[in-house]
Formats: C-alpha cells, sequence, structure tokens
C-alpha cells in the first residue's frame, strides 16, 4: 500500500467535512496525531488550490477567523464558498462557529 505524504492525509480529511460546516487546522492536526502541526495543515491548505475536490474554503482557524481568505481566487473567494453552502460570515468571522464546527476526531472514527 502506498504511504501517503501529510498533506494528502490532510486533502483526505477536508475532503470529508460536510457542506455547510467547518473545521479548524488545529481539529485536522489533532485528528491526524500531529497536535502541535496545525501551522503545517495551513500549509498543506494554501497548496490545496491545485488539487482537485479538496474544499479548503471549510477550513478555518480556531477562533473562526477566515485567515486563509487571501489564497482564494479572487473571482471566488472563500467568504462567497462558506456563504453559498449557508453559513453566514460577518468581518471574516464565521457567525454561529461553535454550531456549525465539525470536528473530525468526535465525527470520524479513529
Amino acid at each position: 500500500m502506498d504511504k501517503l505524504s501529510f498533506f494528502d492525509m490532510v486533502y483526505e480529511v477536508v475532503r470529508l467535512i460536510p457542506k455547510g460546516r467547518v473545521t479548524s487546522y488545529g481539529a485536522i492536526a489533532n485528528y491526524l496525531g500531529t497536535k502541535g502541526s496545525a501551522r503545517m495543515v495551513g500549509w498543506a491548505m494554501n497548496a490545496a488550490h491545485s488539487v482537485p475536490d479538496v474544499p479548503a474554503h471549510r477550513v478555518v482557524n480556531r477562533n473562526g477567523l477566515l485567515t486563509g481568505k487571501h489564497h482564494f481566487d479572487p473571482r471566488n473567494p472563500m467568504k462567497e464558498r462558506l456563504e453559498a453552502e449557508g453559513i453566514r460570515v460577518v468581518d471574516d468571522q464565521i457567525q454561529g462557529f461553535k454550531e456549525k464546527f465539525w470536528d473530525p476526531a468526535v465525527e470520524l472514527e479513529l
């Protein structure tokens, strides 16, 4: 069996985030067993725009802020993608973040 790279493992988790939900860099790192690697997850998300079917717009910081928004195509920004899925964003902040938060460690079997 081929061994997946860390970025590939991140992308596999991100592909599982349901529409209308968001998660954080740290929650993905924690799920992958690398709790201190939230920054690496961020790097993976920055590189995800050339990878098919990775809904990078659903990954935000631990406070629900759109910290990665500047990596999105200005014609289809992160905020617009989230709002199209029913997520309200005000001043780059997810509204109702706790209710929209998807924790892979809880939602997925380890």
